[in-house]
Parts: C-alpha cells; structure tokens; sequence
C-alpha cells in the first residue's frame, strides 16, 4: 500500500512540475467558462440606431430619449431626410431606424394615433428582430406611461427588415460557416504540409534543393489555395440554388474576397507549421485556436456589441469577422468596393503579416 501511495504521490508531483499539464487542467476550462459566459447571451446593448424624425415636436423627442435611455440603444445618426436611411444601412454600424411621421404629437392628440416605422437591418435577423422588439415594447411602455385622459391613443409601428423581410436564419448562417468552413480547411491543410516534411525526413531534400523558402512557402501555399477556391465557389452556389441566399453585389469582387480569405488562411496555417515540429500539435493548435474564435469572437452568431470590452478588443483581431462583414455587405446588401475597402484592407494586412512571420520562422528553424 506504501508503495501505491508513493507511486500516486510521484505523478502528482509530475502533473504540478509539468506547467503544460495544468494549463489543460485548468486554464483551458477557465477560457472557456469566460468565453461562454460573457460572449452567449440574447441580451443586446449599445446597438447603433439612427432616428428620422419628420415632425420634431415634444412627444417624439421624449420617446427618443427615452428609447436611447433604455441601455439598448446608441444613437449614431439623426437623419434629415427619408432617402438617407439605405445609405445609412449601407454603411453598416446601423442596426435600426425610427421613423417618426408628420405631425405625429398632433395626430396622436387628435386621432389617438399616429405614424412610426421600425426598420431593421435582418442581414442577422435574430439580432434585428430582438431590437425591434425592443422598441416597440419601449414605445408601448411610453403610452403606458402617460396621463390619457382623453380618446386612447395608439402607436402601431409598421416593422420592415432590410435585405431579409422574411428573417431566415440561413442569410446569417451561410456568410458565417463559409467564413469558419475555409479558416479551418484552408489553415488545417497547410498547417500539415511543413511538420508532414519535418516526419517523413523529406524536409532535407528541400534544404539541398536551390529553391528560396519564400518559393517553398508558395510552392506550398498555391495548390490548396485553388482547392479552397473551389470550396468556397460551391459554397457560394449552394447557398443560392439551395437555400436561396442572394448575391446581390458584384460576383467578381465577391470572389476577389473569397480569395484574399483564403489566403490569409493559408498564410496563417503554414505559420502554425513552421513553428510545430508534428502533424499533431499542429492540428490540435489549428483546432483549438481557430474553431472557437471564429464561431465566438468573430460576429457569426454573437454580436460584438454585447460582448465585455477586453473581448471586443479580441474580436477585432479575428480575420473572420471581417471577413463575415464583407460577405454579408456584398451577397445581401449589394455593396460594392467603396464600402468594404476598410474590411480588405485589413485582410489584406493579416495576410502580408502572417506571411512574412512564416518566411521568417522558416529560416530560424533550417538554419
């Protein structure tokens, strides 16, 4: 029994000495409980709203301070005119406009109603249907509130989505899971392709050849970048013909995007195997480091304004989300270049970097 008790007490000693082993014990769910926890949410705060108010009296202004008093809600814009608000929505921070009508203080007095329309951008139609409930539950409250002691009064605000009147779930998902679906194919095949060399002992026969590791890199880099390419074409067509999610912008620029993504990710995943000296560190790093942050950090599914701002911070170090962005301006919104230059670019510089650390890295380890 001394000895069993010895032998138990040595591999505790081994899993406290082993920091390695206490980061998956610990760290790793410690991460995860924090993730989960703060990104997983259906509550929703400081969404950006713009606010068209047509008859500029005392009740639509209250309404609208209250409406930006709840927490839910920051104003970004107040619009002149009605034909602002498809402009405002291109340009993508807002995720809702009030619309307030003529006179409406003196129909609401007078008729005991009175015109407002809620228009919601449903490129996430879960996000926009939750504000517009928002709203609307904070104008009702509003009536509540007042002294009616004449007719009753009603505002019936007319609701209308943006790009997806009828709120399918799939115009979200479809942007979405092509942006984690080539992260994670793209990088988890190139991140494979230097440690498979490093295993097999065929890495020497590269150090003798007269190829440049910039050429080895892209020599590497071009096969699976038309194999992604072609991914994310049937991708594109399925979401389509399948599932009827429209292409409404230019389908050069659309691919164009599709290609730098790729890219990128492939830039990424020959970094991780530049820096891992097996085929299965390098799929446990590509696994663990890029599904999770693509699904919670990157906008798919939670938006970012919801989020704590140290996780905010994070999520805009996530290639994904403007990829995400990109797709959804192009394929739903039908933006062109001059509204998505800002996303490209930024992808543009992930991929210049990431590449860069890979030619660097390659050289440190065959030198």
């Amino acid at each position: 029994m001394k000895r069993f008790t010895g032998f138990v007490i040595k591999e505790f000693y081994h899993i406290f000495r082993d920091y390695r082993t206490l980061l998956i014990l610990f760290g790793i769910p410690a991460v995860q409980l924090l993730l989960f926890g703060y990104v997983i949410t259906n509550e929703i705060k400081d969404a950006r709203i713009a606010i068209y108010d047509a008859s500029k009296d005392e009740v639509t202004r209250k309404i609208s301070e209250k409406i930006l008093s709840s927490g839910y809600f920051i104003l970004e814009k107040n619009l002149n005119n009605y034909s602002q608000i498809s402009q405002t929505f291109r340009e993508g921070k807002t995720k809702l406009v009030i619309v307030f009508g003529s006179k409406f203080a003196e129909k609401l007095q007078q008729e005991g109603k009175a015109e407002l329309q809620i228009l919601g951008d449903a490129s996430d139609p879960n996000t926009a249907n939750i504000l517009v409930n928002y709203a609307t539950g904070i104008i009702n409250n509003y009536l509540i509130s007042i002294d009616i002691e004449q007719m009753p009064m009603r505002i019936i605000p007319e609701v209308r989505m943006q790009y997806n009147p009828e709120l399918k779930g799939v115009f979200m998902f479809v942007p979405g899971i092509m942006a984690m679906l080539l992260m994670l194919i793209s990088a988890l095949m190139t991140s494979l392709s230097i440690t498979r060399e490093k295993e097999l002992g065929t890495m020497e026969l590269l150090l003798v050849s007269p190829l440049r590791p910039i050429q080895i890199i892209i020599g590497k880099v071009i096969p699976y970048v038309v194999l992604a390419f072609i991914d994310s074409c049937v991708i594109l067509a399925m979401g389509n013909f399948v599932f009827g999610v429209p292409v409404q912008g230019n389908i050069i620029l659309l691919l164009a995007e599709c290609l730098l993504y790729i890219t990128m990710a492939l830039s990424l995943g020959i970094l991780i195997s530049s820096i891992t000296s097996s085929q299965q560190v390098a799929m446990t790093i590509s696994l663990m480091a890029l599904m999770l942050p693509t699904i919670l950090l990157s906008g798919f599914i939670f938006p970012v304004e919801n989020m704590p701002v140290i996780l905010q911070g994070l999520c805009y170090i996530m290639p994904p989300k403007y990829f995400i962005t990109i797709i959804k301006d192009i394929m739903l919104k039908g933006n062109g270049f001059i509204y998505v230059w800002k996303d490209t670019v930024i992808l543009a510089m992930f991929t210049v970097v990431f590449m860069m650390m890979s030619i660097k890295k390659f050289k440190i380890r065959l030198a």
